[in-house]
C-alpha cells in the first residue's frame, strides 16, 4: 500500500504542476479577449466606441475604434516599451474597472466658452510573467475615443511605443507632412496611398461617412512629442516620438493618443482634446481678456519693430477701431545697430515702458515678441517675466522653439506657470500645437503651428482644410487680414480674407493689414471692427476638407460666418441655423468695385445664397431683426 500511496502521490502531484503551468499560461481571470468600452448612455450601436483586445497567442494588445458601428480604425497595436520591460506582447489580463467622469468647465478662448464632458473611463490592468505592470485607460465620450499608458515607478526610461491607427481600406486622409514647427500645408491622398514618411499628429480620414481626426492630449515635459510615421502602400500609421529615449523619473503617465470621430460637423466643433485634458491650473482668470489686435510685422516689418513713432501710429490706428491690443514683433530690444543682437542694457534702455503708458491712454494694451532663446533658463525668465509685469506688457508672443522634444516640454512647464505669475498672455509661434493648454493653462490664447498668412506657398485647397485639422485642436494664430499681400491664395477674393477672421478661430485675432490696406476697404474694415475672439457657439454649416468650409460662430446674440472656396466661381448655397424667428443676415462679398455689404431678411432655417469668385470666400454677421432694425454693428462707446 506504501507504495502505491507513493504512486498516487506522485501522479497527484505532476496533475497538479500540470495544472498550475496551465493555468500561469491563461489570462489572469477566464474573461473574454475583448472589451467592448461606450459612452455614457449611449444606445447600442450608436456614438463612437472602443473594442479592446488581447491576441491570445502574442499577449499583444489592439484597440479599434467604431462609430455608429462602423469601424473607422481598425483593430491597431497598443503598447509601449520601456529599458526594463516590453509592455506590447506577452501581456495577461488582470482586471478591469468602469468609471463615468462627469466634467463642467469654463476656458477664456475657444469654439465655445462653457463645456461639459461626459465620458466613460475603462482602466485595463496587464502583467507580464516576469511581474511588469501596465495599466491601459480608455475613455469614450459622444465625440471620441482616446488612450494612455500608465507605468509603475519601476519601469524604466521609455523606448518607443507600438502605438498605431490602422484605417479600413478606402479611406481617405488630409494630411502634413511633419516639421518642428508644425508648419506644413495639408494634402489629400487616398490614406494607404500617401507617400511613406513622417506626418503631423494632426491627421484627418474619412471611412464611409464617417470622420477620424488623430491627436493627442495632455503632453507635458514628462514625455515626447509624437508624430505619425508612414510606410508606402500601408493603411497604417505607427507613432513616432522625438525622443529616442524618453526620461521616467518614478511612475509615469503618458499623453492621450485621442481619436475624434463622428461626422464632419462634429469633428469639427469638437473639444475632446481640451476635455481629456487636466483641470486649469489658474485659480484668476479675471485678467485674461482674449480679444483682436493690430500686429505689425506684415505691416511695418523690422523698421516698425525698432520705432516708437511708428508703433504710437499703430495704437492711434488700433484705438480708433477698437482693437483692444498691438503686438509688437522682433526688433523692440535689440540693439539698434546690429540687428537681432539682444541690447545688454534693454531694461533701462527700451522705449517700451513709454509705449505702454501711451497705449494705456488710448485703450490699448502692448504685447511683445520675445525670441525663446531669451527666456530658455530660469535666471532669464526671472528677469524678463517680472520686468513686463511691471511695465504694464500685456502678453508674450514667444517664437522659435522649433523642437518637441522632452526637454521643450520641460521648458514649456516652466513658461506657462511663470507667464500665469506674472499676468502675461501668451501666443506661441515657432511651435508646437494645442494639446488641452488652453484649458490646463487659460492665460495661452493661441499657437500658431500653421502654414499661415506669412508663408508665399499656402493654397485654396490648404485654406479649406485648416477648419477640420488644424483648427480643431484649439487656438490657431493664422494672421489673417494682410490685403496688402499678393501672395496669398485667396488673393482675389477680400471678401474671402474677411471670413477668414471668422473661419480660423484665435484667442487673439492678430490682424496682419496695414492701416492704408484696411482704409482701402471700408466693408472689411469695418466687420473687422466688429468680430470677437471668443465664442459661446460653433457650427459647421456646409463643408467638404479641402473644397469648402462655412462656419458660423456666436457670440451672444450675433452669429458671425466665414466661408472659404477652393476652385471655380460659384453661388454658394449655405443652409443656416440660427434658431428660430427672422434675422438679419449682412453678407460681405466681392463685387467689380470692391467688397459689397447686403443686408436681407431671413428665416434662422433658410438657406443662404451667397455669390463666390474663384478660389474665394464670403463673411456675414446676423442678428435678430425687429422692426427699424438695418445693422447688426455693435455700437461703440
Amino acid at each position: 500500500m506504501a507504495v502505491h500511496d507513493r504512486i498516487r502521490t506522485t501522479v497527484l502531484m505532476l496533475c497538479l504542476s500540470l495544472a498550475a503551468a496551465l493555468v500561469a499560461a491563461l489570462p489572469a481571470r477566464a474573461e473574454p479577449a475583448a472589451w467592448k468600452v461606450s459612452a455614457p448612455s449611449a444606445r447600442a450601436g450608436h456614438g463612437p466606441g472602443a473594442v479592446l483586445g488581447l491576441d491570445p497567442s502574442t499577449g499583444s494588445p489592439w484597440l479599434e475604434v467604431t462609430q455608429d458601428g462602423q469601424t473607422v480604425i481598425e483593430p491597431s497595436p497598443v503598447g509601449i516599451v520601456t529599458e526594463r520591460a516590453d509592455l506590447s506582447t506577452g501581456l495577461r489580463f488582470l482586471g478591469l474597472r468602469k468609471r463615468t467622469v462627469s466634467e463642467s468647465y469654463r476656458t477664456t478662448v475657444g469654439k465655445e466658452r462653457d463645456r461639459h464632458a461626459r465620458m466613460t473611463e475603462a482602466r485595463f490592468r496587464f502583467g507580464t510573467a516576469e511581474g511588469a505592470r501596465l495599466d491601459l485607460l480608455v475613455r469614450v465620450s459622444g465625440d471620441g475615443v482616446a488612450y494612455r499608458y500608465v507605468l509603475p515607478d519601476d519601469t524604466g526610461d521609455v523606448l518607443g511605443e507600438t502605438s498605431a491607427f490602422t484605417l479600413p481600406p478606402g479611406s481617405v486622409s488630409w494630411l502634413g507632412k511633419y516639421r518642428k514647427d508644425n508648419e506644413n500645408l495639408f494634402v489629400r491622398y487616398d490614406a494607404a496611398g500617401a507617400p511613406a514618411g513622417e506626418y503631423m499628429m494632426q491627421a484627418l480620414f474619412r471611412t464611409g461617412d464617417a470622420y477620424a481626426l488623430v491627436a493627442e492630449s495632455d503632453l507635458t515635459g514628462t514625455y515626447s512629442g509624437a508624430r505619425l510615421v508612414h510606410d508606402a502602400g500601408s493603411a497604417t500609421y505607427r507613432v513616432g516620438l522625438w525622443d529616442g529615449q524618453v526620461r521616467v523619473d518614478g511612475a509615469l503617465t503618458t499623453p492621450w493618443r485621442a481619436v475624434i470621430t463622428g461626422d464632419l460637423a462634429t469633428v469639427t466643433r469638437s473639444t475632446f482634446v481640451d476635455d481629456i485634458a487636466p483641470a486649469s491650473k489658474v485659480r484668476d482668470t479675471s485678467w485674461i481678456k482674449p480679444a483682436p489686435a493690430l500686429w505689425t510685422w506684415l505691416a511695418g516689418g523690422k523698421p516698425a519693430g525698432q520705432s516708437l513713432e511708428k508703433q504710437k501710429a499703430y495704437v492711434d490706428y488700433a484705438a480708433q477701431r477698437g482693437w483692444p491690443y498691438t503686438v509688437v514683433d522682433a526688433g523692440w530690444y535689440f540693439d539698434p545697430d546690429q540687428w537681432d543682437v539682444t541690447d545688454p542694457d534693454w531694461q533701462t534702455n527700451s522705449w517700451m515702458p513709454e509705449l505702454v503708458r501711451y497705449g494705456r491712454e488710448r485703450g490699448v494694451g502692448i504685447q511683445v515678441w520675445i525670441h525663446q532663446r531669451d527666456l530658455d533658463t530660469p535666471e532669464e525668465r526671472q528677469q524678463w517675466l517680472p520686468t513686463l509685469e511691471k511695465w504694464g506688457v500685456k502678453g508674450v508672443k514667444i517664437d522659435f522653439m522649433d523642437s518637441e522634444a522632452q526637454e521643450t516640454f520641460r521648458w514649456y512647464d516652466a513658461i506657462l506657470a511663470g507667464t500665469a505669475k506674472h499676468h502675461l498672455l501668451v501666443n506661441f509661434h515657432g511651435s508646437t500645437i494645442p494639446k488641452g493648454i488652453h484649458r490646463t493653462w487659460p492665460q495661452v490664447m493661441t499657437m500658431e503651428g500653421v502654414s499661415g498668412e506669412e508663408k508665399k506657398t499656402n493654397t485654396p485647397e490648404h485654406l479649406a482644410t485648416l477648419p477640420f485639422t488644424r483648427n480643431v485642436m484649439g487656438g490657431m494664430d493664422y494672421t489673417p487680414g494682410a490685403f496688402h499681400r499678393a501672395e496669398r491664395p485667396n488673393a482675389a477674393s477680400d471678401a474671402g480674407e474677411v471670413g477668414l477672421s471668422v473661419l480660423y478661430e484665435s484667442g487673439i485675432q492678430n490682424l496682419a493689414g496695414t492701416p492704408e490696406s484696411y482704409d482701402a476697404r471700408p466693408e472689411a474694415r469695418r466687420f473687422l471692427e466688429q468680430i470677437p475672439a471668443a465664442w459661446d457657439e460653433t457650427e459647421l454649416l456646409t463643408g467638404d476638407p479641402g473644397r469648402s468650409a462655412v462656419l458660423a460662430r456666436r457670440d451672444g446674440g450675433r452669429w458671425f460666418i466665414g466661408g472659404i472656396f477652393a476652385g471655380e466661381a460659384r453661388t454658394a448655397e449655405v443652409p443656416l441655423r440660427l434658431g428660430h424667428g427672422t434675422w438679419l443676415v449682412e453678407t460681405v462679398t466681392d463685387g467689380s468695385g470692391g467688397l459689397v455689404r447686403e443686408g436681407r431678411m431671413l428665416r434662422g432655417d433658410a438657406t443662404l445664397s451667397v455669390p463666390v469668385v474663384a478660389d474665394g470666400g464670403f463673411a456675414a454677421m446676423a442678428c435678430r431683426w425687429y422692426p427699424g432694425r438695418t445693422s447688426c454693428d455693435r455700437q461703440r462707446p
